[in-house]
């Protein structure tokens, strides 16, 4: 039994967890920030990286005593070194290469995004994340893990930074087949729901509004970038912001420009005579689409035996119905929407993986904020 502990604070969620053998859960904690963020429209990463500072022992601590495990029980550290907010970076690597040193452990440097992917390792039954100062929620017993995912497979990874198309060969071993040439899918969900005057953060919010929608209300473009796998969301985004200008303009309203300058989390009077739910579910319906048809592509391209869907859009209701219908008779595997959003755990299980290869970092590891796939910290 190899136990691992997983620090994440990459951006606005700070989390701690332990995983047995990188695929059984045993505590997952996390101290989200979104309230603390909700008035500027997205993350302040300033107020991120001093609220990690605040919160990441004591959500390390309580990570610990819910998995009833002692310092001298664990194998190896696992922290996220990058991508993400420089400030909010820090934060967990200072305090996992403390952790490492004052308790004689290995540290392995994590990267965020290639962790996503191991959402889809670990026992979809094992508990969910648990807020900071929660019990943790265990099931009465647990089951026999599910079979590994099986390689080659490809992995969609979309969050609110990122969206990339991945063809795996074996663990860390892997060729980018696509990306986004702009927005990302999430970063798309966001500006659109501040657009819309729904929120942040914009995709639970736009797939609230969707579900009182047509999505065959507006017919919004799709970028099918022919010929290669990458994606892009920037004309779509645009091609909403102007029709809600249309509808502004009919209406009286001040325009879009001077309303995204105000920073509210409440809906303005105008948007109740826009039909809100009918554009964000045809929004939603296109960048779905999209994602969806060239993740088929490639998986039918490269004889894919699975297909992982990762990142915090995959909790994404339509996005998970569409891919498992479409890809038929490829399994398609999809972590619970609980693990899909900044997490613990599946740093800890990627962190399992590298550990059992002999990978180490130094106690000089730094973050990196631009952290590209395919790096590893220096030993």
């Amino acid at each position: 039994m190899t136990l691992v502990l997983g620090i994440e604070t990459s951006c606005d969620e700070t989390g701690a967890a332990v995983v047995e053998n990188g695929r059984r859960i045993l505590s997952n904690v996390v101290a989200s920030q979104i309230d603390l963020h909700r008035q500027y429209g997205g993350v302040f990463p300033e107020i991120a990286s001093r609220q990690h500072i605040l919160t990441i022992v004591p959500v390390v601590q309580q990570a610990m005593r819910d998995a009833g495990v002692d310092w001298r029980d664990l194998d190896a550290i696992a922290v996220t070194y990058g991508p993400g907010l420089a400030g909010s970076l820090l934060v967990g690597v200072n305090v996992a290469k403390a952790l490492a040193f004052a308790y004689n452990l290995p540290l392995v440097g994590v990267n965020h995004i290639e962790a996503h992917i191991y959402a889809n390792w670990l026992v979809p039954t094992a508990p969910a994340p648990t807020d900071l100062g929660s019990a943790p929620e265990r099931p009465a017993q647990t089951p026999a893990p599910a079979p590994e995912p099986q390689f080659p497979l490809v992995a969609l990874i979309v969050s609110g930074g990122h969206t990339e198309l991945l063809l795996m060969t074996d663990h860390s071993q892997f060729k980018r087949l696509g990306a986004t040439i702009d927005d990302a899918a999430g970063e798309a969900f966001d500006k659109v729901a501040r657009l819309l005057g729904l929120g942040f953060p914009g995709g639970p919010a736009i797939q609230q509004a969707a579900s009182r929608g047509s999505a065959e209300a507006f017919q919004f473009p799709r970028a099918w970038l022919k010929g290669t796998y990458d994606f892009s969301f920037s004309g779509l985004k645009t091609a909403v912001l102007r029709t809600v200008r249309k509808y502004e303009a009919r209406v009286g309203a001040p325009s879009t420009e001077r309303k995204s300058k105000l920073v509210s989390s409440q809906t303005p009077p105008m948007m109740h005579q826009i039909p809100v739910p009918h554009l964000a579910a045809s929004f939603q319906a296109a960048v779905v689409d999209v994602l969806v048809e060239k993740t088929r592509q490639a998986a039918e391209a490269t004889k894919a035996r699975q297909v992982l869907l990762a990142g915090g859009v995959a909790a994404n209701a339509l996005l998970r119905k569409e891919m498992t219908a479409r890809l038929a008779p490829v399994p398609v595997l999809v972590p619970p929407p609980a693990l899909c959003t900044d997490n613990a755990a599946p740093i800890a299980s990627l962190g399992y993986f590298r550990f059992m290869r002999g990978e180490r970092a130094g106690h000089d590891l730094d973050v990196n904020p631009n952290l590209r796939l395919g790096v590893a910290p220096t030993p």
